[in-house]
């Protein structure tokens, strides 16, 4: 897609779901290193890129537009928001002029454990590579996507994989098939600084992966053996996340459920999409402050 200017392309931006989550390591310079296995859903924000009138231009609608400050919604190349940054980012290494006007649809909850900034950014590096004809196999993306974070190039990929390091070692797993899931978010922002800052437990080495994960009895005999070791401190910050772990894991046909990254967001896994649906309604009804969503894992759509 090369000849675009008259054209809109929309880019999905896929949650991203940490399945297990270890806390392995803490770096000199305060970061901590992690083992987890990640999976994506068809559960999101989107993406749209469109011509610009004069200059670059950034817009963010959907229902959670207006919890982006003023610094997240600037379009400059100060802009603290990642989908900015990717942008301009970009066009200067791929020396191209950035008269685009991208527009976040934003349906995630911010700081909620699904990677959402790195999705958008990722989405927003997809798209412009769609839309000026660039290889994503291009030399200048992987320092790039290293300044924007280091979930990006796992967003960028949008597979199931096993992330190592800070994030950045990322190795493939078994393929795992289409399952229903929920997601729950209790209202309250989980900001991931103030959870690691929480931590005190052991590191863990990093385990074996299991050789097949053909069936959600094998994914979940996996994952009851794993942990999410932020769990306990993500609960220190927002308490309502053991209240939504607990009500997830009572609705009907939920086979596994745990809590996303560093929170607050939890997700269950069920055995058809009318319990997921049921139980997304279910959970939606009984608490209107929380965000619920259901929808299937391992089935993200780019566009």
């Amino acid at each position: 897609m090369t000849s675009t200017q008259t054209k809109t392309l929309t880019v999905f931006a896929p949650a991203k779901i940490n399945l297990y989550l270890h806390v392995t390591g803490r770096l000199d310079n305060g970061y901590h290193t992690l083992d987890s296995m990640v999976a994506f859903a068809d559960i999101g924000d989107e993406i749209r890129i469109e011509p610009a009138t004069l200059d670059f231009a950034f817009n963010v609608q959907g229902p959670y537009a207006n919890a982006f400050n003023p610094k997240e919604i600037d379009a400059s190349p100060n802009s603290s928001n990642l989908v900015v940054q990717a942008a301009w980012a970009v066009a200067r290494a791929a020396q191209k002029i950035p008269d685009v006007k991208i527009t976040l649809t934003k349906n995630l909850p911010l700081a909620s454990g699904l990677g959402g900034g790195s999705a958008d950014a990722a989405a927003v590096i997809w798209g412009l590579c769609e839309w000026w004809g660039l290889s994503r196999q291009s030399a200048f993306l992987p320092s790039l996507m290293a300044t924007l974070g280091a979930d990006v190039p796992a967003c960028l990929n949008c597979e199931p994989s096993r992330l190592r390091g800070i994030g950045d070692i990322i190795d493939p797993v078994p393929t795992m098939p289409e399952i229903p899931i929920v997601l729950l978010h209790p209202g309250k922002s989980c900001p991931t600084a103030q959870v690691f800052s929480r931590y005190s437990g052991e590191f863990r080495e990093p385990g074996k992966l299991p050789e097949t994960l053909d069936t959600l009895e094998e994914i979940t005999a996996f994952l009851e053996s794993k942990h999410n070791d932020l769990y306990g401190p993500a609960c220190g910050v927002v308490p309502d996340i053991e209240n939504a772990l607990r009500a997830m894991g009572a609705q009907a046909g939920c086979r596994f459920a745990n809590m996303s990254g560093a929170g607050a967001t939890c997700f269950g896994l069920f055995e058809t999409e009318k319990h997921a649906g049921d139980a997304a309604k279910i959970l939606g009804d009984e608490n209107p402050d929380w965000w619920a969503r259901a929808g299937m894992m391992n089935r993200p759509e780019r566009y």
